[in-house]
């Protein structure tokens, strides 16, 4: 690079210069690793045991499950942010795991896990292609803030649905924040979820009657192919995967001002999902709304920094893989209005730059907020889910109202 094209470059393409993690970490970047480990298994933890106890799965089988997600979402996220220096955070495929509640129970486990394999098979070929790029780079920078804007939106929002049931509960954790943003910013979802969690202890919203401390212990299952299995699991999950994951995944990337190349990601998330799906891994995709509590300002201040909140999410998914029943039951133990009301507060900064950036150029601004409102909706059609439908009625927006006319 010539040095006359130095200055170009953005905070985020720049050098960073030497890898040092432990003088890049801070306070902030570990809270923001744990709240977004955090939110993403409570969200949808669920969902794997409503899964496997409908395909009558044993508790072995399901442990191994979420251990294979654990793990493989822990090593791709610590090994992608630190090799690029940017907060990559991998996570399961939540809508996966949503259409596995209805599909599962109807195909054999060993068949499922063969599907489980045509998927990851699928996702490596996507990656390695460098398919996934070129459709990237043709998305505009407008329509990419505002399918971020849209994702983040109905988990913002949720801290004021949380309002109406546990109304001292938020309203302590609201104004704790909006104190401690004013005074101390770097500090101020720490402090909330400190402050959040003694509130539920005096309100009584803790229950560790369920708590217990349990290893998660890996269990192999030899896969077995058929056309039945692989049309209605396999199929379907690569849709959903590319979709409602690795799209925004990338979109959230590039709203906050990372060029991280996508073709790596996405091959190596295929890769790992491939060794693990005999453990019961359905599949490991890029996150996006736990990607963008790390990505955002409320992690560092330094956005050269923030891939230490992505890495020590890794870490939190690795000590949760190795003790996956207690994490669940751990998390069980909390109200779920403190764990939505400091995932929206922590995700209220990158709300904040989708929407100003999705507004700044005028010729998009339109098609940013059809893209905004369509994946805001919450908008399921063919079992895909909103973030795909808003960048396709973005994209055609922007289309129809300046393709250029003869």
């Amino acid at each position: 690079m010539s040095p006359s094209s130095t200055p170009h470059l953005s905070p985020a393409a720049a050098p960073p210069g030497r890898l040092n993690p432990f003088a890049d970490t801070s306070l902030s970047a570990i809270v923001a690793g744990f709240v977004a480990m955090m939110t993403g298994y409570t969200s949808s933890l669920v969902l794997m045991f409503q899964a496997g106890q409908a395909a009558h799965l044993s508790d072995a089988q399901i442990s191994s499950w979420i251990w294979a997600l654990s793990i493989g979402m822990a090593v791709c996220t610590i090994g992608l942010s630190l090799r690029f220096r940017a907060p990559i955070v991998i996570a399961w495929s939540t809508p996966g795991a949503a259409l596995l509640v209805s599909s599962l129970p109807h195909v054999p486990y060993a068949e499922a896990i063969g599907a489980f394999i045509v998927c990851a098979l699928l996702l490596t070929l996507v990656g390695l292609t460098g398919w996934f790029d070129t459709l990237m780079k043709k998305i505009p920078a407008g329509i990419a803030s505002a399918l971020l804007a849209g994702i983040l939106f109905e988990i913002g929002i949720e801290i004021f649905r949380a309002a109406q049931f546990q109304t001292a509960l938020v309203l302590t954790m609201f104004f704790t924040y909006l104190i401690v943003k004013r005074l101390a910013p770097r500090y101020a979802i720490v402090t909330t979820l400190i402050v959040g969690t003694v509130a539920a202890g005096g309100l009584g919203l803790l229950d560790f009657s369920r708590f217990h401390v349990a290893l998660a212990h890996p269990v192999f299952t030899m896969p077995a192919f058929s056309v039945a299995a692989g049309v209605s699991i396999g199929i379907p999950l690569f849709v959903v995967a590319m979709a409602s994951q690795n799209v925004p995944g990338i979109a959230v990337l590039r709203a906050d001002g990372y060029t991280t190349p996508s073709a790596p990601l996405v091959s190596t998330t295929g890769i790992a999902s491939l060794l693990l799906a005999p453990f019961g891994s359905h599949g490991i995709n890029l996150a996006a709304i736990t990607a963008a509590i790390c990505t955002g300002p409320e992690a560092h201040e330094n956005r050269n920094k923030r891939y230490m909140a992505a890495v020590w999410c890794g870490i939190f998914y690795l000590i949760a893989g190795v003790f996956g029943a207690t994490i669940a039951a751990l998390f069980a133990a909390l109200p779920k209005a403190l764990v939505v009301s400091v995932a929206a507060l922590a995700l209220f900064g990158s709300i904040t730059s989708g929407l100003a950036n999705a507004m700044q150029d005028l010729k998009q601004r339109e098609a940013a907020l059809v893209t905004f409102m369509v994946t805001a909706s919450g908008l399921t059609l063919l079992s895909i889910g909103s973030a795909f439908w808003g960048l396709v009625a973005g994209v055609l927006t922007q289309v129809v109202l300046n393709a250029r006319r003869a």
